[in-house]
Formats: structure tokens, sequence, C-alpha cells
């Protein structure tokens, strides 16, 4: 058995566990710091972080920068400290274009000279805060928190704090598409499992049609029937239910209808799977023994069918946690989620350490959510035996 498993074990040790956790270790990565600034990390490492360093840090800077000098390293450098404070980058490019260590005199006042930032302590102290291998910055910022000038951590500017009101969006978003499934899906797989093979089959059809059409088609379709000269608007103005077309699309409600009809499927078919196996005298049982409908719905078939909506909700929310497309092309600029960002982070703004931050945060909420709705599961089941 080990043989036979040994082939898809191999393939994704090697093409889903290795990538992701590669990608992941970018949210600690720290390699370009200290590997382009040996010297200068090594001169501040005894230095306490007040005022400014003492000269050999200052010629210890040049050298490196001048190193770096005429290579892509340079601006690659500039870019990776610009993350911790704006401006880093043009201070790092001008300063190693124009240093020069052989030149006799004060290094500390050749490198002010060429820019006066270099005699404020917050670059150094960057410098100095980054220069371990491994960072908490992107994780932190991730977390809407900063270093403080003293080294602590404090909130980010309500300017710049973005991230957990993004985080919070997402979990509430994915959040209202998975009850809108849940409460869409159980009556569709209830009557599933209730029906005739031959039934049961030509709904299962239906149910699987939206797998024969990519997810790009879908969300375009949406746009092009949710618009205001769309089909959906002028049905209903036909009808005589509006007045004039209502704004359906780029909006939170366009979103909702264009994920639920994407995700509905991955609600009705683990839910379908595990209603079917729920013996209908059971229900009948319950009817004889004077229980209400409802009350029999509630303590017999609820309980029974608690697996499959546990397998569906986490399905639908998991896979609504990382969408990208659907929110980009039918939600408005308020409506995106955090796949937006990480997507903008990777290639755009070529900050992976801040997209892996993100993804690790994601992975993290994910996990929890998981481990909680085990939990939830196991009890439920325990409750029912």
């Amino acid at each position: 058995m080990l043989a036979l498993v040994a082939p898809s074990i191999l393939f994704m040790a090697l093409f889903f566990v290795a990538p992701l956790g590669l990608f992941l270790f970018r949210s600690v990565d720290n390699s370009e710091v200290p590997g382009w600034l040996p010297r200068t990390v090594a001169a501040l490492s005894s230095w306490k972080g007040a005022g400014l360093p003492e000269e050999p840090a200052f010629r210890a800077l040049a050298e490196d920068l001048a190193a770096l000098s005429g290579s892509t390293a340079l601006p690659l450098l500039g870019r990776r400290l610009n993350h911790d404070v704006p401006g880093f980058r043009t201070l790092i490019t001008a300063t190693g274009n124009r240093v020069d260590p052989a030149r006799p005199g004060s290094m500390r006042e050749q490198i002010i000279g060429i820019d006066p930032r270099w005699g404020e302590p917050l670059y150094w102290q960057t410098i100095r805060r980054e220069r371990h291998a491994l960072t908490w910055f992107y994780l932190l910022s991730a977390l809407d928190l900063r270093y403080g000038a003293g080294g602590g951590l404090e909130r980010a500017p309500a300017e710049s704090a973005i991230f957990l009101d993004l985080l919070g969006r997402t979990l509430g978003i994915s959040g209202v598409v998975t009850l809108i499934c849940v409460l869409l899906g159980f009556p569709v797989a209830a009557t599933m499992a209730g029906s005739s093979p031959a039934r049961a089959n030509a709904l299962l059809i239906f149910v699987l049609v939206p797998f024969w059409t990519s997810l790009l088609v879908r969300s375009t379709a949406w746009v092009i029937l949710l618009q205001n000269q769309g089909v959906v608007n002028q049905a209903l103005v036909g009808l005589g239910v509006l007045e004039k077309p209502v704004p359906l699309i780029f909006n939170r409600l366009g979103l909702y209808i264009a994920m639920v009809h994407v995700l509905l499927p991955f609600m009705v078919l683990p839910l379908y799977s595990v209603l079917k196996g729920i013996r209908p005298e059971l229900m009948r049982a319950a009817a004889s023994l004077g229980a209400a409908p409802w009350t029999a719905f509630l303590r017999i078939y609820v309980p029974q069918a608690l697996p499959g909506l546990v397998a569906g909700a986490s399905l639908v929310f998991v896979l609504a946690l990382g969408y990208y497309i659907t929110p980009a092309l039918v939600g408005g600029p308020g409506d995106q989620m955090i796949g937006y960002f990480i997507a903008y982070f990777t290639n755009t703004a070529v900050n992976w350490g801040m997209a892996s931050a993100l993804g690790t945060i994601l992975l993290l909420v994910v996990t929890l959510i998981y481990v909680a709705l085990g939990r939830l599961a196991g009890l439920e089941r325990l409750a029912v035996r």
C-alpha cells in the first residue's frame, strides 16, 4: 500500500507542500539586509539605538553601498527597506551611487552631505532592527502593527491601517455567502435525497451544470446580466416590479449573487451525500410518537445532517475566503477581498513578503475555523449518540 501511494505523496510534497512552505517562509525571510549590508550590520550590532552611530558604522555603510553600486542589488535593497520607511529606496540608491569610501576625511560628514536624512536616527534604527535573517515586520504589518520610534509595537496610522478591516470584510463576505448557500442548498439537497433515483439524477445534473463553464466566464456573465441595461433589470422594469433600473453590479449585492451561484454546488453535493443516508422511517417514527413536524426536523433530521452541513459550509467558506476573480469583476472598490491584495503585492508591488504574510494570516484563520468546525461536529455526533 505504501508503494502504491508513494507517487501521490511525492507529487504532493514536491508540487504543493514545498512551494507552499517556501511561499509562507517569505513572510519572515529577511536575507536581503544582512546579506547586502554585512559590514553595516556588524557595526550596528553594538549600537544601542540612541542618537547616531559612531564613525565606523558610517564607513561600513559606505563600503557596503559602494560594493553594490552599479548592480541590481542596490535598488532591490532600497525597495526592501522602503517597506519599513517610505523614502528609503531613493536614499539608498542616491547614496550608493555617490559615496566614495576611498575619499579621505570623515565618512559621517560625506554620507550626511549626500543626504541629510542619514543624520536622523530613524534610518539607522531601521537597519539595526532588520539586521537579523528573520523578521516579524511583514506579519506585524498584516495585523496593522509597526515598530515605533522607541522600538516598541504600536498601531499603524489610520490612513494605512487597512489589513484588519480587510480581513474582517473577507470573513464577513464569506460568512454571508456561506449562510445563503446553506439556506438555498439544504432544501435542494433534501429534495434530491427524498426523490426517486431518476429524479435525483436529473436534479444532480442541474446542480453540476455550473461546473461545465469556467469561473471567469460565469463571473463575466453576471456582469452582463446584472448591469443597468442587463436582462435582470430590464425584466424587472418590464414586469412593473421596478420603475427604473437599480444598481445590481459593482456592489456587495452583485458580489453575493455571483459568489453564491458559483459556490452553491459545493454546499449541495456533500450535503446530499449525507442526507440520502438518513432513513426516512426515523421521521415517521417521531411523528407516530407525537412529535410535531418542526420538532422532528430539529431533533431527528438536523443532527444527522450536521456532518454534511459542516462539510459543505466549511468547503464554501474556505473557497470564498480566497476568492479573487469574482470580486474583481463583479464587486466594487469596497468589496475587494484579501485575495485581491495578495495578487496585488505579488504581481504589481512585487512585495512577496507582504503577500506571504497575508497568506499566512489567512491560512491561520482557515486552520482555526477547521479545528472549531471539527470540534463542533464531534460534539454533535457525541450528543446524538
